[in-house]
């Protein structure tokens, strides 16, 4: 792991550990990613309840709830779909805050209005605030997951 994301990583568990709040993650495009850059630091233990990586439409419907009428109606990689994620990982966690993701990383998998790159980050807080932001990543593979992980750890530091 670079230490720019470990580094953010960190920053988002000092915030969370001294509002003594947990996070939740749901993530598709990112495999984990997310979790995985937080569970670096040590001590995350205190401020990291759970994740669920659920990269299957069918994953998405039985392990965070989504509407399968939302998958159907604005696909797996939407605002919809992120906010409803991001909704069952808090639902079905002891967080206080989760955060969901999913994206086209590439190089298959894109269509004519969500090329390569369109990533769905969202962000829920128990007391109801949301927050879901588009993002347009470029780069590979590798590139545009790296990029959605601290995308999210950004918006989990400046959401709080």
């Amino acid at each position: 792991m670079d230490t720019e994301l470990f580094e953010l990583a960190e920053q988002v568990g000092h915030i969370l550990k001294v509002r003594r709040k947990t996070i939740a993650t749901a993530e598709s495009c990112t495999g984990g990613g997310i979790a995985q850059a937080i569970t670096e630091v040590p001590g995350s233990s205190t401020w990291f309840d759970r994740g669920f990586v659920t990269y299957s439409n069918a994953a998405k419907v039985q392990m965070l709830g989504v509407n399968p009428h939302t998958l159907e109606h604005y696909g797996a990689v939407s605002a919809e779909t992120a906010a409803e994620m991001a909704a069952g990982a808090l639902a079905r966690s002891d967080a206080d805050v989760a955060v969901a993701v999913t994206g086209i990383a590439g190089p298959d998998g894109e269509t004519p209005d969500k090329p390569v790159g369109t990533v769905f980050i969202a962000w829920v807080h128990k007391n109801g605030e949301a927050k879901t932001v588009k993002k347009k990543f470029a780069g590979n593979r590798r590139q545009i997951r790296e990029q959605t992980v601290k995308s999210a750890l950004e918006g989990i530091w400046l959401f709080y």
